[in-house]
């Protein structure tokens, strides 16, 4: 995958579920085909420290990396970027929830929901 924009590198992958789950959502969102994708963002907050964001974007900001990957276009920011190199995301289903989950190799613990983490 590559990043276009700023010159930082940045390695990021979807699963096929994940990159199947994006691709159905931004479909149903009503954001322009050319421009559109998936963000992913990490956030201050979570009970371990940080937590990840995603969101469907009309098109990506001036200072993002823009990547390509399993056929969807995924935003990420500048201080994101620092946390999710490396990063894997994948789409779950179990019989208590369905959801976007990350296998980040830079995470050094987590909460037990899975839904925050720590460096």
């Amino acid at each position: 995958m590559s990043a276009s924009g700023p010159t930082q590198s940045l390695s990021l992958s979807l699963t096929p579920a994940a990159a199947a789950k994006a691709k159905e959502s931004i479909a149903a969102e009503r954001v322009p085909a050319d421009t559109c994708g998936l963000r992913i963002s990490v956030l201050p907050g979570g009970c371990s420290g940080f937590k990840y964001g995603l969101s469907i974007d009309a098109e990506p900001m001036s200072d993002d990396l823009v990547l390509e990957t399993s056929g969807v276009r995924v935003f990420v920011d500048p201080f994101s970027a620092q946390y999710l190199d490396g990063v894997e995301v994948d789409h779950v289903t179990t019989m208590q929830a369905s959801g976007f989950a990350f296998k980040n190799p830079n995470a050094t613990g987590g909460c037990g929901c899975g839904s925050s983490f720590a460096t």
